[in-house]
């Protein structure tokens, strides 16, 4: 992207098929990617099960970062439990 250019905005894509096309084709140096954010995908079902009693302070934190963080609050649980596993085996 020359530096003169304001960066374009990212057009919205509603299907797979339209986002897939845009990726083969477009030049994304030109466009903004300033707004997007990380994202994790889950692919292994989760059938096991955990009780876990906390702090109501705690549970409420928990809930406000996952708002903050558009992703369910059980699925930030397992986001942190992934990571300290992660983090352990190193």
């Amino acid at each position: 992207m020359s530096g003169s250019k304001a960066p374009k905005k990212m057009p919205a894509l509603l299907t797979d098929e339209e986002a897939e096309d845009f990726v083969a084709n477009a030049d994304l140096t030109e466009y903004d990617l300033s707004g997007f954010r990380p994202m994790q995908f889950e692919f292994p079902r989760s059938d096991g099960r955990l009780n876990v009693r906390l702090p109501r302070e705690q549970l409420e934190e928990l809930k406000a970062l996952a708002v903050r963080r558009g992703v369910p609050y059980t699925r930030l649980v397992r986001q942190f439990i992934e990571q300290g596993l992660q983090s352990s085996k190193g």
